[in-house]
């Protein structure tokens, strides 16, 4: 912080990550969240059908795969900046069954409120809807690697904003 002055910190409380929690911020990516169920493939595969929305093609965009690998946080975690994609969504699968926090905040005025922590795991991944509020990736316990499917393209599709106090998660 500028001038050396102290950060003022609020308890941020993890919720378990669950398909109605998170609506307001995106989609639960796991097989019960499928839209519907196919059996593929003369039998052999199950298909978990329209998972999360990808919406990407806003000024010319064009989705992107890759592979993002998060270094662990330890407790307590700071969250002290939020970052959204106003051009496209974002999902986020991990590749590990492996703890991760997501944070996320609905918009107040072009900045993001109060945040909401939830706790990923199981193998279960997000998708943020466009222009969500979040934190950048917060991996838990060990190097983890997540495929992220995102926007790619010309156009501004960051911003990124600053809390005043840091908003710490100190336990799970």
């Amino acid at each position: 912080m500028a001038g050396g002055g102290i950060r003022a910190s609020l308890a941020l409380a993890v919720e378990p990550l669950t398909i109605e929690g998170f609506e307001p911020f995106g989609h639960v990516i796991e097989p019960d969240a499928a839209r519907e169920i196919r059996l593929i493939n003369g039998g052999t595969t199950t298909r978990f059908h329209d998972l999360a929305t990808v919406d990407v093609t806003a000024e010319g965009g064009h989705p992107l795969i890759s592979i993002f690998r998060g270094k662990p946080f330890a407790l307590p975690v700071a969250v002290r900046m939020m970052e959204r994609h106003p051009l496209g969504t974002q999902a986020f699968v991990p590749l590990h069954d492996r703890a991760y926090l997501v944070v996320v905040a609905a918009d107040e005025d072009g900045r993001p409120g109060n945040p909401r922590a939830f706790l990923g795991d199981r193998g279960r991944g997000v998708g943020y809807g466009r222009g969500i509020w979040h934190h950048p990736l917060l991996s838990l316990g060990a190097v983890s690697d997540f495929l992220v499917i995102d926007r790619g393209g010309p156009g501004a599709n960051l911003e990124e904003a600053d809390y005043g106090a840091d908003h710490l998660v100190s336990r799970i």
